[in-house]
């Protein structure tokens, strides 16, 4: 017995969702080893514009695709992700396949076991098609290193696909996989999938272990799922969410209970609306998609108020975290190898070796402060409303915006407040396609929760994308401009 195609003449296999995909692929219609054919044929037309894959293993892809077919002849108990392509962000450990973290420190770099989501999406039947490009160890808002250039965005390749997950996301907007995987500190899952018109979520420290790592107790960075759907992206959380005892700060309880369809019914969630939060600038057209936002949330049976939490304090306790972070991770390259370093990595680096202990102290009690107020506030509301990048895509030539709403931006991080006050604060957040600007480029918006609380995220996201429909739509039509490298 063998899986053959009987699939009647509709949309191309790399553009339907990934649900879709797999009860396809279940049912036998289509076998796992044509869905990553025309996958890989999707790379092949694409990625020499988008520039989102910077490398390939075909030869692991084929074996797991055969390996997915053979369990469906035989019958076996097949994964939740079973025959489904994925893509998995450079900075995630792959067995045999290169793993850069965008640095030439590590140009040659081939780790000997895959990291914990990489293993457990392996292990419900996805299918590894390669690792997606990205800043120097994640460095940016912007997907550019001097290994492999730049990604720039499907919609319009001229502007930025975002980053620090910006080859994750362009990826999926393109149609090489259906499903991928981010990482997010300072926005680097939720950015890109707001520019590129995806959806990604940060999930809530501890709730996708990040295993292997130095650093277990950390809780700024996280590994998470990205896809074009929220249905799709709750399929991938699902597989790879649960505790792993290997992680100090993981969540004690599986992923089954994000295994789609998520619920889209939220009558009488408490939703706080917050489009000027913390004073943060935005630009007038991100606003503008925003304000018309404001009027589908109103109308999807929810409770809406304009509120926001107090987030002072976010500032310090991220920025100096984060730094302690850089040092500690890279300051024996700075030491050894500063060559290899670009130019915002090192003085990050350098920031860090500048802290003292009382630096560390006060960035702890006000972490803390935080916390407790934002707990609070969502004692009061189901979740937060917010925009997402304060800024449309902006040129694949520049390393962060000059401005927002005439502010000067001066330095790369000033422009991602609304994305790294939620890191500081420690809640789960997604970044969800909102609408187009009038020059057709992609907004998202921010949805928040509190602590732990990630389906409330999901919920309230699956409800606003069905009452929009923006993420049905792809960037096949828009015009392909020349490309900044």
């Amino acid at each position: 017995m063998t899986v053959a195609s009987r699939r009647l003449p509709g949309p191309a296999l790399p553009d339907l969702p990934a649900l879709d995909l797999a009860a396809l692929a279940r049912s036998g219609e289509v076998s796992a080893a044509e869905i990553l054919d025309a996958h890989l044929a999707r790379i092949d037309e694409q990625n020499p514009t988008i520039n989102a894959v910077c490398s390939l293993s075909t030869e692991r892809a084929r074996a797991e695709a055969r390996r997915a077919d053979d369990r469906w002849v035989r019958r076996e108990r097949l994964g939740a992700l079973h025959g489904l392509p994925i893509l998995h962000k450079d900075l995630i450990e792959t067995a045999g396949v290169p793993t850069t973290y965008g640095s030439a420190a590590y140009r040659n770099h081939v780790p000997p076991e895959d990291a914990l989501a990489v293993a457990r999406a392996t292990d419900a039947g996805a299918v590894m098609l390669g690792k997606t490009n990205t800043p120097q160890f994640g460095t940016g808002g912007h997907t550019h290193n001097a290994l492999f250039g730049t990604t720039v965005n499907p919609y319009d390749t001229t502007r930025t696909a975002g980053g620090s997950s910006g080859g994750s996301a362009a990826a999926l907007a393109a149609g090489m996989a259906p499903l991928a995987t981010g990482t997010d500190m300072a926005g680097s899952l939720r950015i890109p999938s707001a520019f590129c018109n995806v959806v990604g979520m940060r999930p809530s420290p501890g709730r996708v272990p990040w295993v292997p790592t130095p650093m277990a107790w950390f809780p700024y960075v996280v590994v998470g799922p990205m896809a074009r759907t929220v249905d799709d992206l709750a399929l991938l959380l699902s597989a790879i969410a649960g505790p792993d005892e290997r992680t100090a700060i993981a969540i004690d309880a599986g992923g089954d209970c994000f295994a789609p369809p998520i619920d889209p019914v939220v009558s009488g969630f408490r939703v706080a609306w917050a489009p000027k939060i913390a004073g943060l600038p935005v630009d007038l057209d991100v606003r503008s998609v925003l304000d018309s936002l404001s009027r589908t949330i109103a109308g999807i049976g929810a409770e809406v108020a304009e509120a926001e939490p107090d987030l002072t304090g976010a500032d310090e306790a991220f920025r100096t975290w984060r730094a302690w972070y850089y040092a500690t991770n890279y300051g024996a390259l700075l030491r050894e190898r500063p060559e290899v370093l670009d130019d915002f990595t090192a003085a990050n680096v350098r920031e860090g070796l500048a802290l003292s202990g009382e630096d560390l102290g006060r960035a702890e009690l006000a972490r803390t402060a935080l916390h407790l107020r934002v707990a609070d506030f969502f004692t009061r509301y189901d979740v937060l409303v917010m925009p997402c990048t304060p800024v449309v895509p902006f040129s694949a030539g520049a390393w962060h915006p000059a401005t927002i709403a005439g502010s000067p931006m001066k330095s790369y991080l000033d422009w991602m407040r609304h994305l790294y006050y939620i890191t500081a604060a420690g809640l789960p957040a997604l970044s969800l396609p909102a609408g187009f600007t009038d020059g057709g480029w992609p907004v998202g918006v921010q949805i928040v929760s509190g602590p732990r609380r990630d389906l409330d995220v999901l919920r309230f996201a699956r409800a606003l994308e069905e009452a929009t429909g923006f993420a049905d739509r792809r960037p096949a039509g828009a015009p392909v401009r020349e490309v900044v490298r």
